[in-house]
């Protein structure tokens, strides 16, 4: 599906992979579901592209609904992957996900994503056997060249990802536009994570960046600024 010029995504919203193309050479953020697989190949050959035109994967951080088809794309054509250093262990399967708690659910939502994780073989994440890292602040030099801003909290190191020539943020579980726990539509925090309290302080890195493209890993895109997306999160953040 095409977002905005040069941005693609797959995964139907639930849980999001996108494709950022510069110049007929691809970076993919996040790798969402093992079974997006499939999808991928076919999104890139709607863009008239195809799996050779990938350069690089970037995640925002290593659980297991964003690390999806990660190691295939690494094994099978030698696609470099990135991640935050403080996730790198995790990526690497080294280290399981810790503190991991949920903020709310409703029994028809959790049955919903379990379905949906089932159906996408997201119930066991596959290490990635070689990893990137990159630190707060970096820009990758990958198409798109993002530029890093570590915003902990849903994980140790979750990080979004600026892309200015885009007007595009990709803030990966930072926050998300829907709850897939409970189908609550919105600017919010996602449903899930190990420091709910850090996620919430992380925010203040991003109130005042300027991107008209707000792109989350659960949930459509939000437009109507970042600064306001930051406030909606705060305000129905549990205190």
């Amino acid at each position: 599906m095409k977002i905005a010029e040069g941005i693609h995504r797959i995964g139907g919203g639930v849980v999001n992979s996108y494709l950022v193309e510069e110049r007929g050479e691809i970076t993919i953020v996040d790798t969402g579901a093992p079974g997006h697989w499939r999808e991928l190949q076919q999104e890139l050959a709607a863009m008239g592209r195809s799996l050779a035109n990938v350069r690089a994967v970037a995640l925002t951080h290593a659980h297991v609904d964003h690390v999806g088809f990660a190691e295939r794309i690494r094994r099978e054509r030698s696609v470099p992957v990135k991640v935050h250093e403080a996730d790198a262990k995790m990526a690497r399967g080294e280290e399981r996900p810790r503190n991991q708690r949920m903020l709310g659910v409703s029994p028809f939502g959790l049955l919903r994503f379990i379905v949906y994780a089932l159906a996408h073989g997201m119930l066991r994440s596959t290490p990635i056997s070689e990893v990137a890292t990159f630190g707060d602040g970096a820009t990758l030099d990958i198409p798109g060249a993002p530029r890093v801003i570590h915003v902990p909290g849903h994980s140790p190191g979750s990080a979004v990802l600026h892309i200015s020539s885009r007007d595009a943020l990709f803030v990966g579980d930072a926050l998300c536009t829907m709850n897939v726990l409970t189908g609550k539509r919105g600017p919010q925090l996602t449903p899930f994570g190990s420091d709910f309290p850090q996620a919430v302080a992380s925010l203040a890195r991003l109130e005042h960046v300027e991107a008209g493209l707000v792109l989350p890993g659960h949930g459509e895109p939000w437009t109507g600024g970042v600064g306001e997306a930051v406030r909606r999160v705060r305000e129905s953040a549990p205190h």
